[in-house]
């Protein structure tokens, strides 16, 4: 696994702070920005699921039904 550097500009004060609290800033960032990535997939696979959804309602009980005995058929 790579690494890559990320930078950001924050204010002084807030730099100071963290500091002062003996922040781990790196890790901070990491695990935010791993939050957010994983907020992001959540919301893209609940647009995903939706989408899927509103095409299963279109299609009949008996093509459902059909599919799956087609499927079991094939094992």
């Amino acid at each position: 696994m790579g690494f890559v550097t990320v930078s950001a500009k924050v204010r002084r004060e807030l730099w100071e702070k963290l500091k002062s609290y003996g922040v781990n800033i790196s890790e901070v960032i990491r695990r935010s920005l791993e939050e957010e990535i994983r907020r992001r997939e959540e919301e893209e696979a609940k647009r995903l699921l939706g989408e899927a959804s509103k095409h299963l309602r279109k299609l009949k009980e008996e093509e459902i039904i059909e599919s799956i005995r087609k499927s079991r058929e094939e094992r």
